[in-house]
């Protein structure tokens, strides 16, 4: 019998240190919230690099990732020789263009050396993209060993909300294994889903990876209206809207589905806000204008 999955993350991630940052419900290709911290991990070992070599082979890998990121959006390198090799990889969120995937993944390295000094391996995840890196030789961990989730406090009214996400669900999962990328994203009556896996896994491993996704966001989350969940080598996300999906323009003026009601709700805010201030102006003008008339009539 297999242990449960919280007992597999204890004895599995027992070198490694989670901490989360923030939990972000972005996952839109506008504006600069692709790179938002979501969450790090980093091994609790450190190098023992009396010579340096180490920490300039890892100098030496982030800059060829960023590089690299520039191009295209999911690279694997390794930098150094045996026994000092250290081996790293990036992935973009597959919506993002490479200048995007760049301006995401150029802010890794320097996040990562303040939230994880010197670790022997690391994972830094932001909301458009994520790096890792680890000496070669560390230890593995599952495709689909969890990391982290976050379940949204809204829960659904509607009592065909199950049927609809796991329409959604089964949508995602047949998406990303006839896709050459590895990522999708649809919705279904109101559902909006995401799903990625990293390029180097089988399109059948990433089915599989993001169906044991959907089965955390269901176990974990219940009837949560919007979750994310990051496993090892895939992430997942979504988002039911009772009045539909929202589309906005995105950063190539094509028209895009929205799926962060968050940022809806700081576009409806900022709206609001505008329209309160510029009712103030008006009666202010109002006041001026009375007063002003008031001594022009004690002349």
């Amino acid at each position: 019998m297999g242990l449960p999955r919280k007992s597999l993350t204890i004895l599995s991630f027992s070198w490694f240190s989670l901490t989360i940052l923030l939990g972000s419900f972005s996952f839109v290709a506008t504006g600069a919230d692709y790179t938002t911290v979501v969450f790090k991990g980093c091994a609790d070992q450190k190098f023992q690099d009396p010579s340096g070599v180490y920490l300039q082979n890892l100098k030496n890998l982030m800059s060829t990732l960023v590089s690299q990121s520039s191009q295209k959006t999911f690279s694997t390198t390794t930098s150094g020789q045996d026994p000092n090799a250290i081996m790293g990889l990036y992935q973009c969120r597959g919506d993002l263009t490479t200048s995007q995937c760049y301006s995401c993944v150029s802010k890794i390295p320097e996040i990562s050396d303040k939230l994880c000094g010197k670790a022997v391996a690391a994972r830094v995840q932001l909301s458009g993209c994520y790096l890792r890196y680890e000496i070669v030789g560390f230890k593995q961990v599952p495709e689909t060993e969890f990391l982290y989730k976050v379940c949204g406090s809204a829960q659904a009214s509607r009592t065909d909300f199950e049927g609809r996400r796991e329409t959604a669900f089964n949508m995602t999962e047949d998406g990303v294994k006839s896709s050459n990328r590895s990522f999708y994203t649809g919705d279904y009556q109101s559902v909006y889903v995401l799903g990625q896996c990293e390029d180097d896994l089988a399109n059948s491993d990433c089915g599989d990876c993001v169906k044991s996704a959907f089965e955390t966001a269901k176990d974990d989350c219940g009837d949560s209206i919007s979750a994310q969940v990051y496993l090892h080598k895939c992430y997942i996300s979504y988002s039911y809207y009772p009045n539909g999906v929202p589309t906005v323009s995105s950063s190539s003026g094509t028209g895009t589905r929205q799926h962060t009601q968050k940022t809806v709700a700081i576009a409806v805010g900022g709206v609001a806000a505008l329209g309160f201030v510029v009712v103030c102006l008006m009666f202010l003008k109002a006041v001026l204008k009375k007063r002003s008339a008031s001594k022009h009539e004690g002349y």
